[in-house]
Formats: C-alpha cells, sequence, structure tokens
C-alpha cells in the first residue's frame, strides 16, 4: 500500500511539473492564477497522501492550511482584477 501512495505523490508531483511550465507561458495572469491554483490544491493532495504513507497526521494539519492559503490568494486575485477593470470602465 505504501508503494501505491508514494508512486501517487511522484504523479502528483509531475503534474505540478506541468503547471510550472503553465506559469512560464501563460499569455495571461488568470492563467497563472489558475496554474497556482493547481499547485495548492496539488500540494495538499500531496500532503495528504504523504500524512498516510508516512504516518504522519501532522501533514493534515499542513495541508489544511495550505488549502486555506489557496483560497486566500484566489480571492485576493479576483478582488484585484475586479478593480482593475473597474478602474478602465471610468467608475
Amino acid at each position: 500500500m505504501t508503494l501505491a501512495l508514494e508512486l501517487t505523490a511522484l504523479w502528483l508531483l509531475l503534474t505540478l511539473l506541468l503547471g510550472l511550465i503553465r506559469i512560464w507561458q501563460g499569455p495571461r495572469p488568470a492563467d497563472r492564477i489558475l496554474a497556482a491554483q493547481l499547485f495548492g490544491t496539488t500540494g495538499v493532495a500531496i500532503l495528504l497522501v504523504l500524512a498516510s504513507a508516512q504516518a504522519m497526521p501532522s501533514l493534515r494539519d499542513v495541508a489544511l492550511v495550505l488549502a486555506l492559503l489557496a483560497v486566500l490568494a484566489t480571492a485576493a486575485f479576483v478582488t484585484r482584477e475586479v478593480r482593475l477593470d473597474q478602474e478602465d470602465d471610468g467608475g
């Protein structure tokens, strides 16, 4: 079972590399924030898988904090984009 969990964590790390490529190539800020969201959710998944594989329940707490930070980062990005759109419209 541990081998399957470690292979799952490795697969998730590979998806993070693909997200890194999207951040570098992303033509728009929205592409980059979506890739950052991918980092957050995949990071949470990796931590949860490793918490089970290595019997470290403290990693679940770290995953919870990372999920919270990912939500806050997305909310801040959306707020910024709305403000920029309002300034462009002259309002």
